[in-house]
C-alpha cells in the first residue's frame, strides 16, 4: 500500500516486529533469571536463539522483498517503511545480542561449580593440547572438506545455519587467498571430552578453528573465524497455483527453492578486517550492515548435550520438577468415550491434562459401526503421528475419511507431505488447501448413523493434533456432541471440499468471513453496555494482536468504559494503560516452562458472559487470511472452569508481565505470594486424577 506523506504514529500503537523482539527478549530474560532452574535456564537460551532465526527467517525476509518493491510500503500500525524496521530490528538485535552474552557468561559461570566447564585451546595445558591434536588428526580431519577459494574452485554455497571455518591465507609471494571449511557434520560428536578433566568440553567448531592451519600447510593463516549464515524462507506459496500442476509436487519444487534462497544475517564469532568482510559480503550476497559478531557459540543445539551429561550425573535439582500430563476426569477411560461424550462435553487442557482421551476416541470411531465419517483438519503433525495411524485404521475399516493436509504449514512441509501420501495411500480422501487460504483451524467430525437418525462428536482446538506439542504448549480441546455444532462443523467441510470458505455461521465463529466480524459485533454489544452505564467486559487469551480493526474497536471500547483484560504472549501491537485511549485495558504476558498457545476469547458479565476457545490469534493473517475456527463454551461448569483459568493467569506474578504505556514489560507486584498459574494447573490435575484413583471423581 502506498501512503501520501507521513501520518502520524497512534499514541497506543507499537510496531509488530519490535514487540515480538521484546517477547523474545522475555525468553531470553528466562535464561538469566535465577528462580529457573539452571539446566533449564540453557534451554531457554537455546529457545531464544532459533526463535530469532525463524524470525530473521520469515519476517526480516519478508521485510527486504518488500523493499525491492517499486512502491514504498508502509505497515498500519506506526506507518513505518520496511526500510526503517529493518534498521530498527538490527538495532535491537544487536542490543539483545550483547545481553545475550551476559545471560552466556552467567550460565556458564554457574555451571563450573556444577562440574561443567566449556573451554577453548587457549585454557589446555600441553599435554591436552597434544591429545587433541591428535583426536582431530583422526577423528576430525578425515572428514572435513577444506576449500581454497579461485577460478577452479568457486566459493562453496553456504547452507543455512550450518557453522563454517573461514579464513585469510597468504602464499609466500604475498597473495592472499579465502579458504572455507564446513563444520557441521553428524560424523563427529559436537561437544567433545577433554578427557583430561571430567565434565569439561570443547565445541568441535573451535577445535577445528584452532588446527585450521594444519590444513593448509604452505599457506599463513592471516585471520580466522566462524560463520554462520540464516536464509531468508519466505517463499510465495501463493504462486503455485495452477491448474496444470500437481499441487504436492509443486510445494516439494518450492522447499527446494528456501534452501537456496538468499541469505537475511552473517554472524561471525572473531573479528576480520574490513577488506574480508566486504568481500564475503559480496560473494554470500549479504547486507554488511547485516553482519553480527557474537561473543557466544553461533549454535546453541549444544546445551541439550550438556542437559543430558548432567542428567546422567545425578543433579535432578539443576531441572523442574518431574510433570506428566493426566488424564482427564470428565471421562472413564474404562468404558466406551463415545456414550459418555453423547452426555456431556469435554473439555481437555494440555499440557496439564493428556491428548490420550482424544487419540482414544479416534481410535474407537474407527471401529464403531454407528460411525460413518471422521473428517479432520491436519496443520502440524507430531513424528509418527498416532492420529494419522487412527485416520488410517478408520479408512481401511469402510469409514469415509476426509482430511485437510495444509500442505503450507511454515517448515512443516515436507512432514505434511509424506503424511498426505500415507493418508491416500490408505484411501483417505485428501485435500491440500484452498486457493489464496490456508486452513490453520483444528477441527475434527465425526459423523454417526443412528436409529434417532445422524448425530455428530466435534472436537474443536486451539493448538495442533501433535502428541508432542500437547506436552509442551498450553492448549484446550472441547468435544461436544451439540447437534447445531455439529451440522456448522459440517457445513466447515462441505465448503473446503468444494474449495470454498463459509458465509454464514450462527454459532461457531470462522475465519475468513465470519470471525472478524463477529469479535468487533461482540465488542459492540459491551459498548453498548458500558454507555447504558451498564458493567460492560472483555477477556481475550490469545498469542498476538496485530489485527488493527479489532484493535481500534478494542480501543473504542476502553474510551467508553469497558474493562478489557487480555493475555497477549507475544506480538502486541496495542499499548494499554495510555491516558485518553487504552486507560480500561491491562495487558499481560506469560513466559514460563510451558509455551502459552491456548486461545479464549470471554464477552460480557457473569449473567450474560459468552465464551470460546479458538484456534484464531487477533492477526489479520488469521482473522481474514485463513480458515479458522472458534467454538461456544455451553456447559456451565466448564465455563466456569474457563474463567477460573482465565483469572488464574491473570493473577499470575511468576511469570506474567505487565505491558506498559511505554511499550516495556515489567514485573507485576500483586502480593508477596508468588503465582504460577501453570503450577497451579498443573497441581489441579494431579490432585483430581489422585482422587479420581481413591474413587472420588469430580
Amino acid at each position: 500500500m502506498k501512503r501520501e506523506g507521513k501520518t502520524t504514529k497512534p499514541p497506543y500503537m507499537m510496531n509488530r516486529e519490535i514487540s515480538w523482539l521484546k517477547f523474545n527478549e522475555r525468553v531470553l530474560n528466562e535464561a538469566g533469571n535465577p528462580r529457573v532452574p539452571l539446566a533449564e535456564r540453557l534451554t531457554f537460551a537455546a529457545i531464544y536463539q532459533s526463535n530469532l532465526d525463524e524470525f530473521y527467517r520469515v519476517r526480516v525476509g519478508t521485510l527486504m522483498d518488500q523493499m525491492e518493491s517499486v512502491e514504498e510500503i508502509r505497515e498500519n500500525k506506526t506507518n513505518m517503511t520496511s526500510k526503517e524496521q529493518v534498521k530498527e530490528i538490527l538495532k535491537a538485535t544487536r542490543e539483545l545480542d550483547q545481553k545475550k552474552a551476559v545471560i552466556y557468561e552467567q550460565l556458564m559461570g554457574e555451571l563450573e561449580p556444577k562440574g561443567i566447564r566449556l573451554i577453548n585451546f587457549n585454557k589446555l595445558s600441553a599435554e591436552e593440547g597434544k591429545l587433541l591434536e591428535t583426536y582431530f588428526d583422526q577423528t576430525i580431519a578425515p572428514y572435513l572438506s577444506a576449500n581454497i577459494v579461485s577460478k577452479q574452485q568457486p566459493f562453496p554455497f553456504l547452507k543455512n545455519k550450518d557453522i563454517y571455518a573461514v579464513a585469510l591465507l597468504a602464499t609466500k609471494g604475498g597473495k592472499t587467498r579465502t579458504a572455507i571449511i564446513p563444520c557441521s557434520n553428524n560424523v563427529f560428536r559436537r561437544l567433545i571430552d577433554i578427557p583430561t578433566r571430567k565434565g569439561t568440553f570443547m565445541l568441535s567448531e573451535e577445535l577445528i578453528l584452532h588446527f585450521l592451519p594444519k590444513m593448509f600447510k604452505n599457506y599463513e593463516v592471516k585471520e580466522k573465524s566462524l560463520l554462520r549464515i540464516t536464509r531468508n524462507a519466505d517463499i510465495d506459496t501463493e504462486t503455485i497455483y495452477d491448474e496444470d500442476l500437481d499441487y504436492r509436487d509443486a510445494m516439494e519444487n518450492l522447499i527446494k527453492q528456501r534452501k537456496r534462497m538468499n541469505p537475511v544475517r552473517m554472524e561471525l564469532s572473531r573479528e576480520l578486517n574490513k577488506k574480508m568482510i566486504n568481500s564475503l559480503c559480496k560473494t554470500i550476497q549479504v547486507e554488511k550492515d547485516h553482519v553480527f559478531l557474537s561473543k557466544v557459540p553461533l549454535d546453541m543445539s549444544f546445551v541439550f548435550s550438556i542437559q543430558s551429561y548432567l542428567k546422567n550425573t545425578d543433579q535432578e535439582n539443576l531441572f523442574y520438577q518431574r510433570r506428566t500430563p493426566r488424564m482427564t476426569v470428565q471421562l472413564d477411560e474404562k468404558n466406551p468415550l463415545i456414550p459418555q461424550i453423547m452426555k456431556k462435553d469435554v473439555l481437555l487442557s494440555y499440557p496439564f491434562e493428556s491428548i490420550k482421551p482424544f487419540i482414544n476416541l479416534l481410535n474407537e470411531a474407527a471401529k464403531d459401526d454407528t460411525v460413518v465419517s471422521i473428517k479432520m483438519t491436519l496443520y502440524r503433525l507430531a513424528y509418527k503421528s498416532q492420529i494419522v495411524d487412527a485416520l488410517v485404521e478408520a479408512a481401511e475399516n469402510g469409514k469415509e475419511v476426509v482430511v485437510l493436509v495444509e500442505l503450507r504449514a511454515r517448515f512443516d512441509e515436507e512432514s505434511n507431505i509424506e503424511y498426505s501420501r500415507k493418508l491416500e495411500e490408505a484411501g483417505c480422501r485428501v485435500i491440500y488447501g484452498l486457493n489464496g487460504y490456508k486452513v490453520h483451524s483444528k477441527l475434527c467430525l465425526i459423523s454417526r448413523k443412528t436409529d434417532a437418525g445422524i448425530s455428530y462428536i466435534t472436537q474443536i482446538g486451539t493448538g495442533n493434533y501433535n502428541e508432542k506439542t500437547s506436552a509442551l504448549y498450553t492448549d484446550l480441546s472441547l468435544i461436544t456432541a451439540n447437534y447445531e455444532i455439529g451440522k456448522e462443523a459440517a457445513d466447515v467441510f462441505a465448503a473446503l471440499l468444494k474449495g470454498e470458505t463459509v458465509e454464514n455461521t450462527n454459532l461457531l465463529l470462522v475465519a475468513p468471513k465470519c470471525l472478524q466480524n463477529k469479535v468487533v459485533d461482540m465488542i459492540g454489544e459491551e459498548i453498548s453496555y458500558a454507555k447504558e452505564g451498564k458493567e460492560a467486559y472483555i477477556g481475550i487469551k490469545i498469542n498476538s494482536l496485530t489485527d488493527k480493526v479489532i484493535i481500534d474497536k478494542l480501543v473504542e471500547a476502553s474510551q467508553a468504559g469497558v474493562k478489557i483484560e487480555m493475555i497477549v504472549r507475544g506480538i502486541c501491537c496495542l499499548l494499554p494503560e495510555v491516558k485518553g485511549y487504552t486507560e480500561n485495558i491491562k495487558v499481560v504476558s506469560i513466559v514460563g516452562r510451558y509455551l502459552e498457545h491456548s486461545r479464549i476469547y470471554r464477552f460480557g458479565t457473569k449473567e450474560r458472559e459468552k465464551v470460546y476457545i479458538a484456534s484464531a490469534d487477533f492477526m489479520t493473517r488469521n482473522t481474514v487470511r485463513r480458515v479458522e475456527v472458534a467454538a461456544p463454551v455451553f456447559d456451565e461448569k466448564l465455563k466456569e472452569h474457563l474463567d477460573w483459568m482465565f483469572k488464574t493467569i491473570m493473577s499470575d506474578n511468576e511469570k506474567g508481565k505487565r505491558l506498559t504505556a511505554n511499550g516495556t514489560y515489567v514485573d507485576r507486584e500483586l502480593s508477596d505470594v508468588k503465582l504460577n498459574s501453570q503450577e497451579m494447573f498443573y497441581a489441579l490435575a494431579y490432585s483430581n486424577a489422585e482422587k479420581d484413583l481413591k474413587g472420588g471423581k469430580n
